[in-house]
């Protein structure tokens, strides 16, 4: 962790190694062959499908449920990987019930949806578990692309490219390839160290090349690929995190949540990985969800999430927000930080209550404070080391059709780049579509 002193109430090995391995089990067990059966009869097989256009991806739901209950999983992967590359992790991340299950049809009618997330891991796991991959590259083009960052931008464009003939090099800052995916979500809902059995399965596309400890201004510059490369497709990511700003916020145990997540995920033995007694979450998004719930199943006493909107308002889905509660996190909303008190650590956290005002949300003069020996901030992330020459639209790359930027030959995608979610399946989506756009480029075409 960033703040690496300890406070009292802040300690490793606060359960039993069995605690441990019951606690962060998988979150959704995989359907097994008669359940996916099931499961896939469930679905109409709507002819205008309102969950394909849900999708970031554009997955042929519909297609590939029926092929899952023909018996033919297999067939069905390989129709969402044709959209997807990651659509085996993205069965486990992505918040279906906002996206392809929140619109269908049964969803409408029943308040039931079909269980698509669960289906699309149930075909890609058997297709996976072959140890099979489903395309083969094109005859080689002769043209080098690099890709800076191995996130599910940077792995799907790469894959894509690959796929098409061209030599692909992938450059990350990290020890592993994966983003996100390896450092970033809750250890609960990729078990097994599935991230990096997903990576080492797109890899075998061949033709990708991948140079972890890299990034740019270390080892390389946007400059120097541009000359050594036909082009580049950065998918850097937000690694920078936004400061809380407030009196106190440099004390020891205020940490920010990816960094406690990172820390986590990288963990070979849970038991060495201290946590508060008291732990307060700040924000209301994913990874404060995350954060919360994983800080509970390590052995914290007392977590809040504390969010400065209402909880209808948070980032972080319904499901989500269900998970946490029934994991005994408490969420406070409309309130806002203040600040940080302590001696030399954390001690307590002051927030101020908020409310809507003309000219936005504002605190009022009411304020109270939570106990904490650790506080997670969880506000966001923000670009870190923007190439210089690149145009920003607010704080992100500005980009074009398909990740075009100002810079010829140059695209980038997924978190970093502007108008799109922050999910892993739209930078997916992002990647796939950017890809396509050098090929052309690259191609004369």
């Amino acid at each position: 962790m960033t703040n690496s002193q300890l406070s009292p109430g802040v300690v490793p090995g606060r359960l039993s190694s069995e605690d441990y391995a019951a606690n962060f089990t998988d979150v959704a067990p995989p359907l097994d062959g008669h359940e996916a059966r099931v499961a896939a009869d469930r679905c109409y097989f709507c002819h205008d499908a309102p969950c394909i256009t849900a999708c970031p991806t554009s997955i042929d739901i519909p297609l590939f449920i029926r092929q899952i209950s023909t018996g033919t999983p297999e067939a069905a992967a390989k129709t969402i990987f044709s959209q997807n590359v990651l659509g085996g992790i993205c069965a486990r991340v992505c918040p279906t019930e906002n996206l392809c299950e929140g619109s269908c049809v049964r969803e409408t009618a029943e308040g039931k949806p079909v269980e698509i997330g669960a289906l699309q891991r149930y075909a890609t796991d058997t297709l996976m578990a072959k140890n099979a991959h489903p395309f083969t590259r094109a005859a080689a083009t002769g043209k080098r692309v690099a890709v800076v960052g191995a996130g599910p931008a940077g792995l799907s464009a790469a894959h894509r490219l690959a796929m098409k003939g061209h030599d692909v090099t992938i450059y990350d800052a990290r020890a592993k390839a994966g983003g996100l995916n390896e450092y970033g979500i809750a250890s609960y809902k990729a078990v097994d160290g599935f991230a990096q059995k997903e990576v080492d399965w797109l890899l075998q596309i061949g033709g990708i090349t991948v140079k972890t400890g890299m990034a740019l201004g270390v080892g390389i510059t946007l400059k120097g690929l541009s000359a050594d490369y036909d082009a580049v497709f950065l998918a850097i990511g937000l690694a920078g995190v936004n400061a809380l700003g407030l009196p106190g916020d440099d004390k020891d145990q205020v940490i920010p949540a990816t960094d406690f997540i990172a820390d986590l995920r990288q963990a070979r033995d849970l038991a060495t990985l201290p946590v508060g007694r008291d732990v307060v979450v700040i924000g209301g998004g994913m990874t404060a969800v995350d954060a919360a719930v994983q800080s509970k199943l390590l052995g914290a006493e007392n977590v809040s999430i504390v969010y400065r909107r209402a909880q209808a308002q948070m980032p972080a889905s319904r499901v989500e927000q269900d998970h946490a509660l029934a994991n005994g996190v408490r969420i406070i909303a409309n309130a806002a930080p203040v600040a940080v008190h302590g001696n030399g650590a954390v001690r307590e956290v002051e927030f101020a209550y908020t409310r809507a005002g003309v000219k936005g949300l504002e605190l009022t003069a009411e304020t109270f404070r939570l106990k904490a020996d650790q506080c997670f901030t969880a506000i966001g992330q923000a670009l870190e080391g923007a190439p210089e020459g690149l145009t920003l639209a607010g704080r992100k790359i500005a980009v074009t059709g398909a990740g075009r930027t100002n810079l010829a030959g140059v695209w980038a995608g997924g978190d970093c780049a502007a108008g799109g979610d922050d999910l892993t399946v739209t930078a997916v989506a992002e990647g796939r579509d950017a890809a396509e756009d050098i090929h052309l480029a690259l191609m004369g075409a």
